[in-house]
Order: C-alpha cells, then structure tokens, then sequence
C-alpha cells in the first residue's frame, strides 16, 4: 500500500473502511483457495493483503477510540 493510498484510508469513514476491510478479506480468501490448490500465481500477494488488512483494522480502531474519547 502506498503512501497516498494510506492517506486515503486515514480520511475515509467507518462505513468506508468496513467496505475496504470486507473487500480484502474476500480477496484474502481467494488467495488462500488459490494457495491450497497450487494455483496461486504470486506468493507474496497473501503478505501484502495481510498488511493491507491490519492498516484497515487500525483506522477503523483509530476512529472508534476519537468517538469515545472525544
């Protein structure tokens, strides 16, 4: 994930990232599919999705702990 794209991630809502975060999960699952099957064409995608996940996660958190600590 890019720097602008992380910077993106840091403006968007709740309802934003919880859209973001269903979309690489399904891509995540995929992936693993692909990767149990042996037709995964790059390894390190999974890594990166993983990340990218966790970033997510930790905006959503971010926004939650401002709405309850005003």
């Amino acid at each position: 994930m890019k720097k602008k794209e992380r910077e993106t991630l840091a403006q968007q809502g709740e309802g934003e990232l919880v859209e973001k975060e269903k979309q690489i999960r399904e891509a995540f699952w995929k992936l693993r599919l692909q990767k149990a099957t042996g037709q995964r064409d790059n390894p390190m995608r999974l890594k990166t999705l993983r990340r990218d996940l966790a970033r997510v996660k930790t905006f959503r958190r971010a926004l939650e702990r401002k709405a309850k600590n005003p």
